[in-house]
C-alpha cells in the first residue's frame, strides 16, 4: 500500500509528528483496514476538505471515538486527491484540519487513488457519507445522500451515527 509512495518522498504522518498519525490506502487496503476491526462496531466516514458539510460534520467522528475507545473503531478516508496535481499536495490541508480537530484517536486514511475512481469503487455520489458495519463485518447502514433523500427525509447528521452506533453496541451485548 505506501511502497512507492514513500519512495516518492510523501512525508506521512508517523506517530512521532505533531498531529494524528495519516495513513495512505487504495480501495483493497480500506478494506482490509475494515476487516481488520472485526468484533468492534466500525465508523468509516468517507470526508473531504472541500466539502463544507464534511468538515462541519467531522468533529462527531471524533466524540464518537473518543466516547468508546474500545468497542467502536472510527475510520476517516480523507478523498482530497482528484488527480490533479500529485497526491502529496493533499497532505498538508488533511493533516492541518485533523490537527485542528484533534483526530488522533481516530484511524486516519487518505485515498491513493482519485476520488471519482473511489467513489465508484464504494458505490458513491458523493461525499459526505458514513459507513457503519456491524462487530459481525455486515455493514448495518450507509449514511449518503441516497440514504438522507429516501429513508431520513433530510441531510443526516452524527446524531444519526451515533443512535445507530448506540443501538449495535446494545445489540452487542445482548
Amino acid at each position: 500500500m505506501l511502497g512507492g509512495l514513500a519512495a516518492a518522498g510523501i512525508a506521512w504522518a508517523r506517530a512521532d509528528d505533531d498531529g494524528p498519525v495519516l495513513t495512505p490506502v487504495d480501495h483493497t487496503g480500506l478494506m482490509q483496514e475494515v476487516a481488520r476491526q472485526r468484533g468492534k462496531v466500525v465508523v468509516l466516514d468517507c470526508w473531504s476538505t472541500s466539502c463544507p458539510p464534511c468538515v462541519k460534520e467531522f468533529p462527531g467522528l471524533v466524540r464518537l471515538a473518543a466516547a468508546h475507545p474500545d468497542r467502536v473503531a472510527c475510520l476517516s478516508l480523507a478523498l482530497d486527491y482528484d488527480g490533479s496535481g500529485g497526491l502529496a499536495d493533499v497532505v498538508p490541508p488533511v493533516r492541518q484540519f485533523l490537527r485542528q480537530v484533534g483526530a488522533d484517536r481516530v484511524v486516519n486514511l487518505i485515498a491513493t487513488e482519485e476520488a471519482d475512481a473511489m467513489y465508484a469503487k464504494l458505490d458513491l455520489a458523493s461525499v459526505p457519507a458514513v459507513f457503519v458495519w456491524r462487530p459481525d463485518g455486515s455493514l448495518a447502514v450507509r449514511y449518503d445522500d441516497d440514504h438522507a433523500a429516501t429513508v431520513l427525509r433530510r441531510p443526516f447528521t452524527y446524531a444519526d451515527v451515533d443512535a445507530t452506533v448506540n443501538e449495535l453496541l446494545a445489540a452487542a451485548a445482548r
